[in-house]
């Protein structure tokens, strides 16, 4: 079987596109750091790829709000590009970043075609601070993301300033009734955060940390699960390690993460 191709876009101030292209690769992905001008200058370079990335980080340093300078980029020179590349049978993600960038692009959550009416936005979080903690996620029955399918939960990590989804009524209403919110935040034992911090670390309504579109295809996400692909990058890795020898069980070598990655992977198999 021939490895899936993946493009890791790149850019001024994105720093998460190493840590994105390790986990496509590790979950069998043959995948490409590719710079955004890179792009612009040969934006035919789409065609090569069945899963676009856009990582976490803070593109064009958020000087004017969280992904929308990246996002003018692209709707000012590859916007044609990126509608057919949907088009096509292909997977689209944005982590963090990467979300507020497909958001301001009117990629997610894609309630109208064509792509590229706003719809959503990701505010300030309620703190006023940047959050960077742990957060635990409930996947949410019913949601027709590929990147989902088996998972439950997920325990990964949140590096955001403006991660409060916001979504005007009839927008939320929609989002809902459509099934496209794809985890919400929750307590460690899987019960609804309902808006209580640092559960819901940003504010977010519906305690909403993903969403995809319609078709399953493309995931927008706050959370990282890049950063959890490997057992050792949890926070809590040396408590788990021991409780697991005093059990007699099998210390685990990967994160929870991986299996996004996997997902996407093998839906080309």
């Amino acid at each position: 079987m021939a490895k899936p191709a993946v493009l890791v876009l790149t850019g001024y101030g994105i720093n998460c596109d190493e840590e994105t292209r390790y986990a496509f690769e590790r979950a069998g992905a043959a995948a490409r750091i590719v710079h955004i001008n890179d792009i612009i200058s040969s934006p035919s370079m789409l065609s090569e790829f069945q899963i676009a990335v856009f990582p976490g980080g803070f593109s064009y340093g958020d000087d004017t709000g969280s992904g929308k300078a990246l996002a003018d980029r692209i709707r000012n020179n590859l916007m044609d590009e990126f509608s057919a590349f949907i088009g096509r049978d292909t997977l689209m993600m944005g982590i963090c970043n990467g979300f507020q960038v497909m958001t301001n692009l009117g990629i997610v959550p894609g309630l109208e075609a064509p792509i590229g009416n706003v719809q959503i936005s990701l505010e300030s979080n309620t703190s006023a601070r940047y959050q960077c903690r742990w957060v635990d996620l409930a996947a949410v029955p019913g949601n027709p993301s590929v990147f989902l399918r088996g998972i439950d939960r997920l325990h990964v990590p949140v590096a955001h300033g403006e991660g409060n989804f916001y979504a005007p009524p009839e927008v939320l209403a929609a989002i809902e009734e459509k099934g496209l919110v794809a985890l919400r935040y929750a307590k460690s034992d899987g019960s609804p955060a309902g808006g209580e911090f640092p559960f819901n670390p940003n504010g977010s309504m519906n305690d909403i940390a993903a969403i995809s579109d319609q078709s399953g295809r493309i995931l927008g996400m706050m959370p990282h699960p890049e950063r959890n692909i490997l057992f050792t990058q949890r926070e809590d890795w040396t408590y788990l390690r021991e409780k697991a020898r005093r059990e007699g069980v099998r210390v685990p070598v990967e994160g929870e993460g991986l299996a996004l990655f996997r997902n996407a992977v093998s839906y080309f198999g």
